[in-house]
């Protein structure tokens, strides 16, 4: 299994660096944009709908969501949301913690998962446009992602040589908590040398940016443990099967959606 991952690691980073840091903003959002409709098409399935015709109907829904916020796309409205993503994933914890609430397969609790899938992408399609149109914004957005593949990298290692302690065994039976501080460690001196990189020259703010990748890596932990509470709840491994040995969109972005609306948010606060 780590092989094929690696594998497929290696053929995806080459196309995913230069989606990032080639296009212009507007490209850039756009393709964001039909990879995270796919990902709705997932979402639609965790979220109960079992035929075709009703997750063609939430991904319909998902790309006029998103079409009309890459029409309007104003800096106010981009920041607006990326912040309502930041209270979302906050609130999100408390799911996490009474992880029965809304398991029962009823046409009241795929409404609730379909707004909760709505306030998980959302956010992060407009933290992405937000952060790629800002100043540098490419590299940015890129040191954003780094930080959360980096933090993944260093969660499966530690978490494989030093775990025992589980982190949420009802939840995700594999993560535990070695993972979670070989993922902070490892986000917090990405975050470090990638300031660095980018020319952070005030001591403040370069603290204040490791702050930021360890709180980034933190919120993308829950990110991934509530993607793993929705596929608990639809009683599935993987959210599909695009990718070898990492399964669907929503396994490689579930941290990615979380993650992005907090690096955008910090860096606006830290005037970056």
């Amino acid at each position: 299994m780590l092989k094929q991952r690696i594998i497929t690691a290696a053929i995806l980073l080459p196309v995913v660096l230069a989606l990032i840091l080639l296009p212009p903003t507007g490209f850039f959002a756009t393709l964001v944009a039909i990879v995270f409709v796919g990902a709705a098409w997932e979402w639609a399935q965790l979220a109960g709908f079992r035929t075709a015709v009703g997750r063609g109907v939430v991904a319909a829904v998902a790309a006029a969501v998103v079409a009309v916020l890459l029409l309007v796309r104003t800096h106010g409205l981009l920041a607006a949301l990326t912040f309502a993503g930041v209270a979302w994933w906050i609130g999100c914890c408390f799911w996490l913690r009474h992880f029965t609430f809304a398991a029962a397969p009823n046409s009241e609790n795929r409404m609730l998962k379909l707004g909760a899938g709505l306030l998980v992408i959302v956010p992060a399609l407009a933290a992405a446009t937000d952060l790629h149109a800002s100043d540098r914004g490419h590299w940015w957005t890129l040191l954003a992602l780094v930080i959360v593949w980096a933090a993944d990298t260093g969660a499966y290692f530690s978490g494989r040589y030093f775990g025992k302690r589980k982190l949420a065994p009802r939840i995700s039976p594999g993560k535990t908590w070695a993972g979670v501080y070989g993922a902070l460690v490892a986000g917090a001196l990405v975050a470090l040398l990638g300031g660095w990189m980018l020319g952070v020259e005030d001591t403040g703010k370069l603290v204040g940016l490791v702050i930021l990748g360890i709180l980034t890596v933190a919120v993308a932990v829950v990110g991934d443990l509530f993607e793993s509470l929705m596929k608990r709840h639809a009683s599935v491994k993987d959210s599909g099967a695009l990718f070898p040995g990492h399964g669907g969109l929503l396994d490689r972005l579930d941290s990615v959606f979380a993650a992005l609306p907090i690096f955008a948010a910090g860096k606006l606060l830290l005037g970056l």
